[in-house]
């Protein structure tokens, strides 16, 4: 690669959550739950939607790719974590550095992009029921989330060709638990003004791109709510919009800090990775499945099938 020829160093140090072995191994502990739980939770609600054909609508087919992003986000960042949390010497290599840099920003991409296609769902689903059928349609679904796959991968090399092209020279230490681009800059002996300027760029465009579409889904959603007569319809259409719009608080909220402000090292940018990394994705599934009767139903029936199937 070309970077390669002007890169003196070959790997990076990273700083980690702490320094204390007692605190390391507590926090092993901790995040070794929160990573099991996590694959435990997504591949649980992508089986019962799966099974479930009473599931088989735009909104769990957007929810069951909301499950698998959220295992590959968590997947990205855990194990290298849990790693060396259990290490005395925290390093990674230049190549494996930028190559979490890129997955980093191709699953957190996408998962911004499928929130910002739940929202549109629910907007038809509640303004127009009448047309909901063929306005989601399977072919515009599976459209809509390979266009998310899409936009997200380019946007994400778009980002890793700068990472690219910066010399590293003398600094090697990351203060940090792992690679994100907002930690490599402080690094570099390059001119990265150019570089900050686009990161910039790129998150607000892609930031207000799928964030405004949200916004403007559920003003409409809230108007046409409002306006329904029914308390029970009403309370039953709040359900299903409150866990989409809690999943959106929680990823944007961290996100937009994370890379939106300066990288000073703080306890804040750690707090704000960790909160869109790994809590995000351990809450998503409970936040569908504790806040939606039919996921709760279908859970309980999934159960019921299998506990009948090992009984024979």
């Amino acid at each position: 690669m070309a970077w390669r020829n002007h890169s003196i160093i070959t790997e990076f140090i990273l700083t980690g959550l702490s320094d204390d072995p007692h605190i390391q191994a507590l926090l092993f502990v901790l995040f070794l739950g929160i990573y099991l739980l996590t694959v435990m939770g997504n591949l649980m609600l992508l089986l019962v939607i799966r099974t479930d054909s009473r599931l088989h609508t735009p909104m769990y087919f957007f929810l069951s790719n909301l499950s698998f992003l959220d295992l590959c986000f968590s997947s990205v960042t855990m194990p290298k974590l849990l790693k060396d949390l259990l290490s005395e010497k925290k390093t990674i290599s230049v190549e494996g550095c930028l190559a979490q840099v890129f997955f980093v920003f191709i699953t957190a991409g996408t998962e911004a992009f499928l929130l910002s296609v739940m929202a549109y769902d629910r907007y038809a689903a509640i303004c127009h029921p009448l047309l909901y059928g063929q306005v989601m349609s399977s072919q515009l679904c599976v459209g809509l989330v390979l266009a998310s796959w899409g936009l997200a991968s380019l946007n994400a090399l778009v980002i890793v060709l700068l990472a690219i092209n910066l010399d590293f020279c003398e600094a090697q230490t990351i203060h940090h638990y792992t690679c994100e681009l907002p930690s490599l800059f402080p690094l570099s002996c390059s001119d990265i003004s150019i570089n900050i300027d686009i990161l910039i760029c790129s998150t607000l465009l892609h930031g207000l791109g799928t964030f405004l579409p949200i916004f403007f889904s559920y003003t409409r959603v809230v108007s046409t709510i409002l306006h329904i007569s029914s308390t029970s319809g009403r309370s039953k259409a709040f359900s299903t919009c409150s866990s989409h719009l809690i999943a959106v608080i929680l990823f944007f909220g961290s996100g937009l800090i994370r890379y939106l402000m300066p990288t000073s090292g703080s306890s804040l940018d750690l707090l704000s990775s960790l909160q869109y990394s790994a809590v995000t994705p351990l809450l998503n599934p409970l936040i569908y499945s504790l806040k939606n009767v039919e996921v709760k139903a279908a859970v309980r029936r999934t159960v019921e099938k299998y506990l009948h199937y090992f009984r024979k």
